[in-house]
């Protein structure tokens, strides 16, 4: 896991190692124990390391094979990546390190761009070509791993965060209304390529870019989810299904143990991670350590899920470790929580994931984490009204967004009213193939832009922040596959993830799986007192704030002397929605 950037410059000038050495110096977080720079006529590149597999000097980024003519930076883990060597070896390729970022500097001299097809694991990487001056950029199925990139007519920028291309200048930094739209309305989800920010793009999940010395950019989409299942698949019942989602569960925990060093579990007591602590005891994990964190209550709403957790780690025998969260400590941190941002999230937990992962720091390097399952297996309240949907899209529209065009008509100035750009996005996903029932529609578009743009971007930033690598089992693309087959009557049952609850009683006690469902609380960014509602105050009247003109002023005067009556359907607070943007903003000087 690292922090990879670059510049490919289109005329006759070579390019920048200033501008590269400051977007490496923006990444420090995400790779503390290595720094690398390569430059060789119209590319260069740079590496922050982090050291997970093949700790030696010899798994040092850039990495160049001269004989080759390519040189690679890498950000991720490939799980398979011995499976892939050996098939190398076979055709007559020699290796000098025993890590995973030579494998796939070999394997795309093997295969070309079709190389990522036979990658299991996450990843974001550039490939350069010594003699044409192309480079290659890919990103992992299911977007685990962050790629943006800006483009201007001289040349093309990339990197792991938003904030490292700033570093380089010549953005344009206005804001995207499109963007805007799917933020203030589409629970805050800007899906790629966009960003907030009209100049700099991110590569889509599943999607790879060859760009050409002269600024030609070519790309293409390698993979996509299927919710139809294949021929044998149409005579399974529900215990051929469950048998193998085991199967399946059991292989992407123990891929994700491939590491060179320990490898812990973040354990917030609900079903999905704790299921991962058992399948890892499982498989004769022994004094595997595992974190959870909790806030103070508010509003009668628990801030922590303790209780669980507790419980899973006393069952399995774990090194638990705790962390209590609440104002003292929230508030001082919200400031580098939010500079971690590579887009602003509005989700209140990801101060949670911040500081827990702060404190995990102190201990490992590599981490197992539960996001996905309820994407991937049913897990939401929206799921089993759509079962009898008659208008898919107005009705997922009604039951996920956090407000309609109209509403985000009266929140936003005037200058970003234009057209209905996410029921619009909304419309065009679920028109295409491969997913023909209205509850299939919403499971794919949840798993492959929700759940990128915002569970699995936010676990990406807050642990990186710390120098943190996060893994998701649940992401792993072959079980994505597999479930995204499975009946959605059988996910969706008995108030969601039904199969995965009974696949889990052979694994974890009852407790957990029976337990109403719970969330990662942070009630006090959902009802705003004291502190925390002056904290946000300030930052909506500040001048800067109030210069930008985002929102309608009338709104905001509206929404600050009554944030308890703008709480969105799913819960969230519309006034710490417009908060975290205008905080994200002045935070990276926009």
């Amino acid at each position: 896991m690292c922090g990879i950037c670059g510049q490919i410059d289109f005329g006759d000038k070579a390019a920048s190692i200033e501008k590269i050495e400051a977007m490496t110096k923006a990444l420090f977080n995400r790779g503390p124990d290595d720094l690398g720079l390569h430059v060789h006529g119209n590319t260069a590149l740079g590496h922050r390391r982090l050291k997970i597999i093949d700790l030696s000097q010899r798994a040092r980024q850039p990495m160049a094979d001269n004989q080759l003519g390519l040189t690679i930076v890498y950000n991720g883990a490939l799980y398979n990546y011995d499976a892939l060597r050996s098939q190398l070896t076979s055709k007559g390729y020699s290796f000098f390190s025993s890590g995973d970022t030579e494998v796939i500097l070999k394997a795309y001299h093997a295969w070309g761009p079709e190389c990522v097809k036979h990658f299991n694991g996450m990843f974001a990487f550039a490939i350069a070509h010594r003699d044409s001056g192309d480079v290659f950029l890919a990103r992992d199925r299911l977007g685990i791993k962050p790629l943006y990139y800006a483009r201007t007519n001289k040349s093309l920028q990339f990197a792991s965060s938003l904030p490292a291309l700033l570093t380089g200048g010549d953005i344009d930094t206005g804001i995207d209304p499109v963007a805007l739209h799917h933020y203030m309305t589409f629970h805050s989800v800007v899906p790629a390529p966009r960003t907030i920010l009209k100049g700099i793009k991110k590569l889509p999940p599943g999607s790879t870019m060859m760009v050409e010395a002269d600024g030609t950019m070519t790309e293409d989409t390698y993979w996509d989810l299927s919710f139809v299942p294949g021929p044998a698949q149409s005579a399974y019942q529900f215990e051929d299904w469950k048998q193998l989602l085991l199967i399946h569960l059991r292989k992407a925990v123990k891929r994700r143990l491939k590491a060179d060093v320990p490898v812990g579990v973040l354990l917030s007591g609900g079903l999905d991670s704790s299921l991962i602590v058992g399948l890892l005891a499982e498989q004769g994990q022994n004094n595997l350590n595992t974190f959870s964190i909790g806030f103070e209550d508010v509003n009668g709403e628990a801030g922590n899920e303790f209780e669980y957790s507790d419980h899973i780690a006393r069952h399995f025998s774990t090194e638990h470790h705790k962390i209590q969260g609440d104002a003292t400590i929230v508030l001082p941190e919200m400031e580098n929580c939010v500079l971690a941002m590579s887009e602003p999230m509005v989700s209140h937990d990801c101060i949670g994931f911040y500081l827990l992962s702060k404190a995990v720091s102190k201990h490992l390097k590599v981490v197992q984490s539960g996001q996905g399952a309820d994407e991937v297996f049913g897990g939401y309240h929206w799921y089993p009204p759509m079962l009898n949907a008659t208008d898919a899209v107005n009705d997922y529209a009604h039951l996920f967004f956090d407000s309609d065009h109209a509403d985000h008509a009266k929140a936003v100035h005037p200058r970003f009213v234009e057209e209905d750009y996410s029921l619009g996005f909304v419309m065009n996903h679920f028109s295409s193939p491969d997913a023909d029932a209205a509850v299939d529609k919403a499971l794919r578009i949840d798993t492959t832009v929700m759940l990128v743009d915002d569970p699995v971007k936010r676990v990406d930033n807050m642990t990186m922040a710390w120098g943190l690598e996060a893994r998701v089992p649940f992401l792993d693309h072959e079980l994505v596959e597999f479930a995204a087959r499975i009946p959605a009557e059988f996910k969706i049952a008995n108030g969601g993830k039904h199969i995965l609850k009974e696949a889990a009683r052979e694994i974890i006690p009852p407790k957990v799986i029976d337990r109403p469902k719970g969330y990662f609380p942070v009630p006090a960014l959902k009802y705003l007192r004291g502190d925390y509602l002056e904290f946000v105050r300030e930052i909506m009247l500040s001048p800067r704030s109030v210069e930008r003109e985002l929102f309608n002023p009338a709104f905001v005067h509206q929404v600050l002397e009554a944030p308890d009556k703008h709480i969105t359907p799913l819960n969230g607070s519309r006034l710490w929605q417009m908060a975290t943007l205008q905080y994200w903003l002045t935070m990276h000087r926009i």
